[in-house]
Protein backbone atom coordinates (compact mmCIF):
# COMPACT_ATOMS: atom_id res chain seq x y z
CA UNK A 1 0.00 0.00 0.00
CA UNK A 2 3.13 2.27 0.96
CA UNK A 3 4.80 1.81 -2.30
CA UNK A 4 1.79 2.40 -4.05
CA UNK A 5 1.17 5.54 -2.32
CA UNK A 6 4.69 6.63 -3.21
CA UNK A 7 4.67 5.98 -6.83
CA UNK A 8 1.78 8.00 -7.20
CA UNK A 9 3.14 11.12 -5.47
CA UNK A 10 5.85 10.53 -7.75
CA UNK A 11 4.33 10.53 -10.75
CA UNK A 12 1.95 13.78 -9.69
CA UNK A 13 5.29 15.19 -8.89
CA UNK A 14 6.93 14.61 -12.63
CA UNK A 15 3.56 15.21 -14.42
CA UNK A 16 2.81 18.83 -12.83
CA UNK A 17 5.54 21.03 -14.53
CA UNK A 18 4.25 19.23 -17.68
CA UNK A 19 0.89 20.20 -17.24
CA UNK A 20 1.40 23.54 -16.06
CA UNK A 21 3.45 24.40 -19.69
CA UNK A 22 0.32 22.77 -21.06
CA UNK A 23 -2.18 25.43 -19.50
CA UNK A 24 0.13 28.40 -19.79
CA UNK A 25 0.35 27.20 -24.01
CA UNK A 26 -3.33 26.82 -23.98
CA UNK A 27 -3.98 30.46 -22.38
CA UNK A 28 -1.72 32.48 -24.97
CA UNK A 29 -4.21 34.94 -26.38
CA UNK A 30 -2.24 35.25 -29.61
CA UNK A 31 -0.92 31.98 -32.27
CA UNK A 32 2.41 31.16 -32.26
CA UNK A 33 2.08 32.72 -35.93
CA UNK A 34 -0.30 36.16 -36.47
CA UNK A 35 -3.25 35.72 -38.05
CA UNK A 36 -2.36 38.38 -40.40
CA UNK A 37 1.26 36.25 -41.84
CA UNK A 38 -0.43 32.81 -42.46
CA UNK A 39 -1.78 33.96 -45.75
CA UNK A 40 2.08 34.33 -47.08
CA UNK A 41 2.46 30.60 -46.33
CA UNK A 42 -0.22 30.10 -49.17
CA UNK A 43 2.53 31.24 -51.56
CA UNK A 44 4.78 28.89 -50.55
CA UNK A 45 6.27 25.32 -51.34
CA UNK A 46 8.11 22.91 -49.79
CA UNK A 47 8.54 19.84 -51.76
CA UNK A 48 10.84 16.53 -50.46
CA UNK A 49 11.68 14.29 -53.27
CA UNK A 50 13.33 10.98 -52.55
CA UNK A 51 13.56 7.65 -55.16
CA UNK A 52 14.92 4.00 -53.11
CA UNK A 53 15.58 1.45 -54.20
CA UNK A 54 16.67 -1.94 -53.66
CA UNK A 55 18.74 -3.39 -56.74
CA UNK A 56 20.49 -6.40 -58.28
CA UNK A 57 23.07 -5.45 -61.30
CA UNK A 58 25.54 -8.22 -63.34
CA UNK A 59 28.37 -7.08 -65.61
CA UNK A 60 29.86 -8.85 -68.12
CA UNK A 61 32.87 -7.90 -70.29
CA UNK A 62 35.73 -9.44 -71.95
CA UNK A 63 37.33 -11.16 -68.90
CA UNK A 64 35.55 -9.99 -66.36
CA UNK A 65 32.33 -10.13 -64.31
CA UNK A 66 30.86 -9.05 -60.84
CA UNK A 67 27.86 -9.19 -59.77
CA UNK A 68 26.01 -7.37 -56.32
CA UNK A 69 22.80 -6.54 -54.51
CA UNK A 70 22.38 -3.53 -52.16
CA UNK A 71 20.13 -1.02 -51.50
CA UNK A 72 20.54 2.62 -52.55
CA UNK A 73 19.27 6.21 -52.48
CA UNK A 74 19.10 7.24 -56.03
CA UNK A 75 17.90 10.83 -55.82
CA UNK A 76 17.30 12.86 -52.77
CA UNK A 77 16.06 16.67 -52.98
CA UNK A 78 14.16 19.02 -50.85
CA UNK A 79 12.61 22.45 -52.94
CA UNK A 80 11.33 26.02 -51.57
CA UNK A 81 9.39 27.98 -54.22
CA UNK A 82 7.75 31.19 -53.37
CA UNK A 83 5.88 33.67 -54.83
CA UNK A 84 7.48 36.58 -53.73
CA UNK A 85 5.43 39.21 -55.10
CA UNK A 86 2.73 39.08 -57.97
CA UNK A 87 5.38 39.30 -60.33
CA UNK A 88 8.55 37.65 -58.85
CA UNK A 89 8.80 33.83 -58.04
CA UNK A 90 11.75 32.52 -56.07
CA UNK A 91 13.05 28.68 -56.74
CA UNK A 92 15.62 27.06 -54.66
CA UNK A 93 16.50 22.72 -54.70
CA UNK A 94 19.12 21.33 -53.27
CA UNK A 95 20.21 18.11 -53.81
CA UNK A 96 21.56 15.87 -50.65
CA UNK A 97 23.09 12.53 -52.74
CA UNK A 98 25.31 15.00 -54.82
CA UNK A 99 28.41 16.49 -54.00
CA UNK A 100 28.64 19.52 -52.06
CA UNK A 101 32.05 20.82 -52.72
CA UNK A 102 31.86 24.85 -53.78
CA UNK A 103 32.83 25.34 -57.57
CA UNK A 104 35.82 26.88 -58.51
CA UNK A 105 33.75 29.39 -61.49
CA UNK A 106 29.98 29.89 -60.39
CA UNK A 107 30.84 29.67 -56.31
CA UNK A 108 27.91 27.38 -55.81
CA UNK A 109 28.01 23.33 -54.18
CA UNK A 110 27.21 21.42 -56.85
CA UNK A 111 24.52 19.92 -54.31
CA UNK A 112 22.83 23.51 -55.35
CA UNK A 113 20.38 22.47 -58.73
CA UNK A 114 18.30 25.48 -58.65
CA UNK A 115 18.70 28.65 -56.94
CA UNK A 116 17.20 31.20 -59.22
CA UNK A 117 14.63 34.18 -59.19
CA UNK A 118 11.75 34.13 -62.26
CA UNK A 119 10.16 37.67 -62.72
CA UNK A 120 7.12 38.59 -65.03
CA UNK A 121 8.03 41.27 -67.53
CA UNK A 122 4.94 40.91 -68.88
CA UNK A 123 2.06 38.50 -69.59
CA UNK A 124 4.02 37.37 -72.00
CA UNK A 125 7.63 37.66 -71.33
CA UNK A 126 9.82 36.23 -68.28
CA UNK A 127 13.43 36.96 -66.75
CA UNK A 128 15.20 33.84 -65.27
CA UNK A 129 18.42 34.58 -63.35
CA UNK A 130 20.65 32.78 -61.08
CA UNK A 131 21.77 28.85 -61.58
CA UNK A 132 18.99 27.01 -63.20
CA UNK A 133 17.96 24.27 -65.75
CA UNK A 134 19.56 24.64 -68.98
CA UNK A 135 16.58 25.48 -71.89
CA UNK A 136 18.22 22.01 -73.95
CA UNK A 137 15.01 20.53 -75.65
CA UNK A 138 13.95 16.67 -76.00
CA UNK A 139 11.88 14.77 -73.40
CA UNK A 140 14.01 12.90 -71.95
CA UNK A 141 15.98 16.14 -70.35
CA UNK A 142 12.24 17.03 -69.52
CA UNK A 143 12.28 14.58 -66.55
CA UNK A 144 13.43 15.10 -63.27
CA UNK A 145 16.27 12.69 -62.56
CA UNK A 146 14.06 11.31 -59.60
CA UNK A 147 11.78 9.50 -62.32
CA UNK A 148 15.12 8.60 -64.54
CA UNK A 149 16.42 5.25 -63.88
CA UNK A 150 19.13 5.50 -66.64
CA UNK A 151 19.95 8.12 -68.47
CA UNK A 152 21.41 8.20 -72.63
CA UNK A 153 24.92 8.74 -72.56
CA UNK A 154 25.04 12.46 -73.50
CA UNK A 155 22.43 13.59 -70.78
CA UNK A 156 24.15 11.00 -68.31
CA UNK A 157 27.30 13.50 -69.01
CA UNK A 158 25.83 16.66 -69.50
CA UNK A 159 25.96 20.07 -67.15
CA UNK A 160 22.34 20.48 -66.96
CA UNK A 161 22.40 23.23 -63.96
CA UNK A 162 24.44 26.53 -64.52
CA UNK A 163 24.41 29.98 -63.65
CA UNK A 164 23.48 32.60 -66.26
CA UNK A 165 20.42 34.53 -67.68
CA UNK A 166 17.49 33.11 -69.27
CA UNK A 167 14.71 35.04 -71.06
CA UNK A 168 11.09 32.84 -72.34
CA UNK A 169 8.16 34.92 -74.72
CA UNK A 170 5.50 32.84 -74.84
CA UNK A 171 4.81 34.08 -79.02
CA UNK A 172 1.67 32.80 -79.22
CA UNK A 173 -0.82 30.57 -77.60
CA UNK A 174 0.56 27.39 -78.58
CA UNK A 175 4.54 28.76 -79.38
CA UNK A 176 7.16 29.46 -76.23
CA UNK A 177 10.19 30.18 -77.13
CA UNK A 178 13.24 30.68 -75.16
CA UNK A 179 16.96 32.14 -74.79
CA UNK A 180 19.90 31.64 -72.17
CA UNK A 181 22.92 33.48 -71.48
CA UNK A 182 24.77 31.06 -69.47
CA UNK A 183 27.93 30.27 -68.02
CA UNK A 184 29.41 26.48 -69.90
CA UNK A 185 30.91 25.14 -66.51
CA UNK A 186 30.77 25.60 -63.15
CA UNK A 187 34.77 25.35 -62.53
CA UNK A 188 37.63 26.25 -64.10
CA UNK A 189 38.98 24.19 -66.71
CA UNK A 190 42.17 23.26 -65.08
CA UNK A 191 40.03 21.89 -62.00
CA UNK A 192 38.00 19.73 -64.32
CA UNK A 193 41.39 18.07 -66.21
CA UNK A 194 43.92 19.10 -64.16
CA UNK A 195 47.05 18.27 -65.81
CA UNK A 196 45.48 16.04 -68.74
CA UNK A 197 44.86 18.50 -71.56
CA UNK A 198 45.76 18.79 -75.42
CA UNK A 199 49.08 21.09 -75.92
CA UNK A 200 47.12 23.88 -77.23
CA UNK A 201 44.14 24.18 -75.27
CA UNK A 202 43.94 27.60 -73.70
CA UNK A 203 41.11 29.01 -70.33
CA UNK A 204 38.74 31.49 -72.36
CA UNK A 205 37.97 34.55 -70.81
CA UNK A 206 34.38 33.55 -70.47
CA UNK A 207 33.44 30.14 -71.23
CA UNK A 208 30.17 30.91 -71.88
CA UNK A 209 26.79 29.09 -73.66
CA UNK A 210 24.21 30.46 -75.76
CA UNK A 211 20.74 28.49 -75.89
CA UNK A 212 17.66 28.80 -77.93
CA UNK A 213 14.54 26.19 -77.22
CA UNK A 214 11.10 26.43 -79.22
CA UNK A 215 8.05 25.01 -77.44
CA UNK A 216 5.03 24.10 -79.98
CA UNK A 217 1.53 22.45 -79.24
CA UNK A 218 -0.56 21.05 -82.09
CA UNK A 219 -3.53 19.04 -82.59
CA UNK A 220 -5.32 20.43 -79.53
CA UNK A 221 -2.31 19.69 -76.88
CA UNK A 222 -1.88 15.58 -78.61
CA UNK A 223 1.30 16.57 -80.19
CA UNK A 224 4.46 18.55 -78.70
CA UNK A 225 7.53 19.53 -79.45
CA UNK A 226 10.36 20.42 -78.16
CA UNK A 227 13.25 21.86 -80.10
CA UNK A 228 16.44 23.27 -78.59
CA UNK A 229 20.16 24.87 -80.13
CA UNK A 230 22.88 25.88 -78.52
CA UNK A 231 26.45 26.76 -78.69
CA UNK A 232 29.02 26.42 -75.70
CA UNK A 233 32.93 27.25 -75.27
CA UNK A 234 34.71 25.11 -73.41
CA UNK A 235 37.75 26.65 -73.95
CA UNK A 236 39.63 29.41 -76.05
CA UNK A 237 38.35 29.53 -80.05
CA UNK A 238 36.52 25.80 -79.65
CA UNK A 239 33.25 25.07 -78.44
CA UNK A 240 30.20 22.18 -78.73
CA UNK A 241 27.43 22.49 -81.01
CA UNK A 242 24.34 20.75 -79.55
CA UNK A 243 20.82 20.28 -80.93
CA UNK A 244 17.78 17.95 -79.65
CA UNK A 245 14.71 17.92 -81.22
CA UNK A 246 12.04 16.45 -79.11
CA UNK A 247 8.43 15.12 -79.76
CA UNK A 248 5.22 14.06 -77.69
CA UNK A 249 2.29 12.59 -78.72
CA UNK A 250 -0.52 11.95 -75.91
CA UNK A 251 -4.22 10.46 -76.17
CA UNK A 252 -6.07 9.42 -73.38
CA UNK A 253 -3.97 6.59 -71.73
CA UNK A 254 -0.82 6.47 -74.05
CA UNK A 255 1.94 8.50 -74.31
CA UNK A 256 4.70 8.38 -76.60
CA UNK A 257 7.94 10.39 -76.57
CA UNK A 258 10.72 10.94 -79.16
CA UNK A 259 14.35 12.64 -79.10
CA UNK A 260 16.79 12.88 -81.42
CA UNK A 261 20.48 14.69 -79.78
CA UNK A 262 23.40 15.39 -81.69
CA UNK A 263 26.71 16.98 -80.11
CA UNK A 264 29.67 18.47 -82.21
CA UNK A 265 32.31 19.03 -79.71
CA UNK A 266 35.56 20.16 -80.72
CA UNK A 267 37.18 19.35 -77.27
CA UNK A 268 35.23 16.61 -75.58
CA UNK A 269 33.01 18.24 -72.78
CA UNK A 270 31.23 14.66 -72.28
CA UNK A 271 34.42 12.72 -71.70
CA UNK A 272 33.33 9.33 -72.66
CA UNK A 273 35.89 9.27 -75.72
CA UNK A 274 38.36 10.56 -73.68
CA UNK A 275 38.36 7.44 -71.47
CA UNK A 276 38.14 5.46 -74.04
CA UNK A 277 41.59 6.44 -75.92
CA UNK A 278 43.01 6.99 -72.53
CA UNK A 279 46.03 8.86 -73.14
CA UNK A 280 46.68 11.49 -71.05
CA UNK A 281 44.74 13.57 -73.58
CA UNK A 282 41.53 15.49 -74.17
CA UNK A 283 39.61 14.05 -77.21
CA UNK A 284 38.97 16.61 -79.82
CA UNK A 285 36.51 16.57 -83.09
CA UNK A 286 34.17 14.20 -81.19
CA UNK A 287 30.65 13.11 -82.43
CA UNK A 288 27.74 11.89 -79.88
CA UNK A 289 24.37 11.19 -81.92
CA UNK A 290 21.57 9.69 -79.94
CA UNK A 291 17.66 8.89 -80.11
CA UNK A 292 15.73 8.23 -77.37
CA UNK A 293 12.11 6.55 -77.30
CA UNK A 294 9.75 6.56 -74.31
CA UNK A 295 6.36 5.09 -73.94
CA UNK A 296 4.01 5.06 -71.27
CA UNK A 297 0.87 3.50 -70.93
CA UNK A 298 -2.18 3.57 -68.12
CA UNK A 299 -3.77 0.16 -67.46
CA UNK A 300 -5.64 1.72 -64.47
CA UNK A 301 -5.58 4.88 -62.29
CA UNK A 302 -3.07 2.34 -60.08
CA UNK A 303 -1.15 0.78 -62.56
CA UNK A 304 1.04 2.27 -65.22
CA UNK A 305 3.39 0.48 -67.08
CA UNK A 306 6.81 2.38 -69.39
CA UNK A 307 9.44 1.10 -71.78
CA UNK A 308 12.27 2.79 -72.54
CA UNK A 309 14.80 2.39 -75.23
CA UNK A 310 17.76 4.46 -76.17
CA UNK A 311 20.96 4.12 -78.62
CA UNK A 312 23.80 6.73 -78.34
CA UNK A 313 26.94 6.25 -80.80
CA UNK A 314 30.18 8.22 -80.20
CA UNK A 315 32.72 9.17 -82.97
CA UNK A 316 36.22 10.49 -82.28
CA UNK A 317 39.22 11.69 -84.30
CA UNK A 318 42.33 9.44 -84.39
CA UNK A 319 44.69 10.70 -87.05
CA UNK A 320 42.91 12.15 -89.73
CA UNK A 321 39.15 10.70 -89.78
CA UNK A 322 36.91 10.93 -87.17
CA UNK A 323 36.27 7.07 -86.44
CA UNK A 324 33.40 5.20 -85.28
CA UNK A 325 34.39 4.11 -81.35
CA UNK A 326 31.26 2.40 -79.85
CA UNK A 327 27.86 1.76 -80.18
CA UNK A 328 25.80 1.88 -76.52
CA UNK A 329 22.06 0.18 -76.71
CA UNK A 330 19.77 0.49 -73.61
CA UNK A 331 16.14 -1.19 -72.81
CA UNK A 332 14.17 -0.46 -69.50
CA UNK A 333 10.77 -1.83 -69.11
CA UNK A 334 9.10 -0.90 -65.95
CA UNK A 335 5.80 -1.04 -63.79
CA UNK A 336 4.40 1.25 -61.66
CA UNK A 337 2.01 0.62 -58.84
CA UNK A 338 0.10 4.01 -57.37
CA UNK A 339 -1.91 2.73 -54.04
CA UNK A 340 -3.20 6.39 -53.20
CA UNK A 341 -5.14 8.57 -54.88
CA UNK A 342 -4.15 12.08 -53.43
CA UNK A 343 -0.79 11.40 -52.57
CA UNK A 344 1.46 10.62 -55.36
CA UNK A 345 3.52 7.82 -54.10
CA UNK A 346 4.69 4.82 -56.90
CA UNK A 347 6.47 1.81 -55.83
CA UNK A 348 8.26 0.28 -59.14
CA UNK A 349 9.63 -2.46 -60.79
CA UNK A 350 12.16 -2.18 -63.40
CA UNK A 351 14.81 -4.04 -65.53
CA UNK A 352 17.56 -1.99 -66.95
CA UNK A 353 19.61 -3.64 -69.68
CA UNK A 354 22.89 -1.61 -70.99
CA UNK A 355 25.25 -3.43 -73.70
CA UNK A 356 28.22 -1.28 -75.22
CA UNK A 357 28.84 -2.22 -78.85
CA UNK A 358 32.72 -0.91 -79.52
CA UNK A 359 34.04 -0.83 -83.04
CA UNK A 360 36.70 -2.71 -85.09
CA UNK A 361 38.78 0.22 -84.50
CA UNK A 362 38.10 1.17 -80.67
CA UNK A 363 39.15 -3.06 -80.53
CA UNK A 364 41.64 -3.13 -82.49
CA UNK A 365 44.15 0.01 -81.34
CA UNK A 366 42.30 1.66 -77.88
CA UNK A 367 42.05 -2.49 -76.22
CA UNK A 368 38.32 -2.01 -76.08
CA UNK A 369 36.16 -4.97 -75.20
CA UNK A 370 32.19 -4.72 -76.10
CA UNK A 371 30.66 -5.22 -72.21
CA UNK A 372 26.99 -5.45 -70.78
CA UNK A 373 25.24 -4.38 -67.56
CA UNK A 374 22.32 -5.69 -66.20
CA UNK A 375 19.58 -4.52 -63.43
CA UNK A 376 16.79 -5.09 -61.60
CA UNK A 377 15.28 -2.83 -59.19
CA UNK A 378 12.10 -2.72 -56.80
CA UNK A 379 11.57 0.53 -54.96
CA UNK A 380 9.70 3.48 -54.49
CA UNK A 381 9.41 7.27 -56.07
CA UNK A 382 7.78 9.70 -53.77
CA UNK A 383 7.79 13.45 -55.30
CA UNK A 384 6.05 15.01 -51.63
CA UNK A 385 4.50 18.60 -51.43
CA UNK A 386 4.84 19.14 -47.57
CA UNK A 387 3.96 22.62 -47.86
Amino acid sequence: MRKSLKSFLISVLLLTPFLMISQVRDSLSEPLIPTSKIELLKNINITFDMRMEFQAYTFRGGDHYYNGIQFENGYTAMGFAAKLHDRLDFHFRNRFNKGGAVQTLDQLGSNIELAYLDLDLSLKVDLLLGKMSAFFGGYEYEFSPMFVLEYNDIHNNVLAYVTGAGITFQAFEDHQFGLQVLNSRTMLYSDIYGDVVAEDIQEPDWPVAVVGNWRGSFLDGKLETNYSLSYSNQVRKRGTYFFTLGHKYQNRNLTLMYDFDYSYEQVDTKGIVTNIFGNDQIAENVTYIENWLRAEYRFSPKFKGLLTLMTSTAYGNSTTSNDHIRTSYGMIPTVYYSPFEKIDLRFFLAYIGRYYDYSNYAIDNLNASSYNKNEVRIGLIAPLLLL
